[in-house]
């Protein structure tokens, strides 16, 4: 007979809440409902202490030791070489398309940067960054509208540059690099702030890895950053302390107030990913709701996929409907079933299915059956 602790952990594993959609928002996104439910058990009362988590000082024991956990877990679940240190930072991704130039393109005495523009946010990034010196786009996709990853010629990037930047899963288009460049000596920096944690990645090819925390590790409002310690302290001198890697670094991410609770939600839904068996357990999991989906739209006459197979993402599965009429009315009745947020980004239209770590299995089967569904009646 289990116990009733035992029985507690094994409700918090297999209860659904009652009246919990599926939420297909590209970010925030939906998370684990069993690390919600273990959030919402020790919200008023952390670790028997009579306070929440979000009552307790950045500079307590208690909070201390979750920064403490939360690194070495991240440490641990992507096998991160001993050579590089673990960040947590104000401000998502968006800050980090300013942080990254503003700390690495120092690195060489011409102060130039290779971007490859592969959707809406490489973009982003490639304007927030040119403000630091020169930015050159040494591949885009736009051509293709952002429906494949673009070849990229390393050879011909100039040998005085700093750093190569790519998005390593695209968002909005719904593309992702299968294959990374092969850089050499330059400094590879990639965001992975929509397919972190997602699939197993192997961090020494990369001098850099950041990722805002609200598709696969919890709310918004915070980044985590791996970076190798020898690009520490070649920050320009008009870097701000809070967006400086050393500063942050030499003060354990805890220079001023941190966003405690986005750090610990983050450790929670780590040790829920560890609990399951760690990134290789939740790529095969990815790779099984990606398939569902992709292959009944590669079946279907009624569907359009909208990005070449060779470069689908796992995360963010775009696709559209014969008519504005038949896409309207998708949307509308999936609402009404209970499978949100699934409108295409505003410049790409149709539909998008966004698919993290939080979204079961049975969500994307219940999505397929919507749209089995549908097709039969409007097809």
């Amino acid at each position: 007979m289990s116990t009733p602790n035992e029985a507690k952990e094994s409700a918090l594993k297999t209860a659904r809440p009652a009246g919990r959609i599926f939420n297909f928002s590209p970010g925030p996104a939906m998370l684990p409902d069993e690390v919600m439910l273990r959030v919402q058990q020790e919200f008023l009362n952390y670790g028997g202490i009579g306070a929440s988590i979000l009552e307790i000082s950045h500079r307590s024991k208690d909070f201390v030791a979750v920064v403490e956990e939360s690194i070495a877990l991240f440490r641990e679940l992507v096998s991160l070489p001993e050579n590089y240190t673990v960040l947590f930072m104000h401000g998502g991704a968006r800050m980090q398309f300013a942080a990254v130039p503003m700390n690495l393109i120092g690195l060489k005495p011409a102060r130039r940067a290779a971007y490859v523009e592969t959707g809406v946010f490489s973009g982003t990034a490639i304007k927030d960054a040119a403000p630091y010196g020169v930015i050159e786009t040494v591949a885009s996709g736009q051509k293709d509208n952002f429906t494949r990853i673009p070849e990229v010629d390393v050879e011909r990037i100039p040998k005085d540059t700093s750093y190569l930047h790519i998005t390593t899963n695209n968002t909005a288009y719904g593309t992702r690099w299968n294959k990374f460049p092969e850089t050499g000596d330059l400094p590879l920096v990639g965001d992975a702030t929509s397919e972190i944690l997602s699939r197993v990645m192997d961090y020494s090819r990369f001098a850099l890895v950041y990722a805002s925390l609200q598709k696969n590790l919890g709310p918004a409002g915070t980044a985590i950053v791996a970076v190798r310690k020898d690009l520490l302290g070649h920050a320009l001198p008009l870097t701000p302390p809070l967006l400086n890697y050393a500063t942050v670094d030499k003060g354990q991410s805890l220079v001023n107030t941190p966003s405690t609770f986005n750090i610990y939600f983050a450790r929670e839904v780590m040790r829920w990913i560890k609990s399951l068996g760690g990134v290789p357990e939740i790529e095969r999991r990815n790779n099984e709701k990606a398939k569902l989906l992709y292959d009944f739209l590669d079946q279907s006459s009624f569907y359009k996929p909208l990005v070449d197979k060779a470069h689908r993402s796992t995360m963010n599965v775009t696709f559209d409907l014969p008519t504005p009429e038949a896409l309207e009315e998708f949307l509308k009745q999936a609402g009404r079933e209970g499978l949100y947020a699934l409108k295409g980004y505003r410049a790409v239209g149709g539909v998008r299915a966004s698919i993290y770590n939080g979204m079961p299995l049975e969500g994307v089967q219940a999505l397929v059956s919507f749209m089995k569904e549908f097709e039969r009646r409007r097809g």
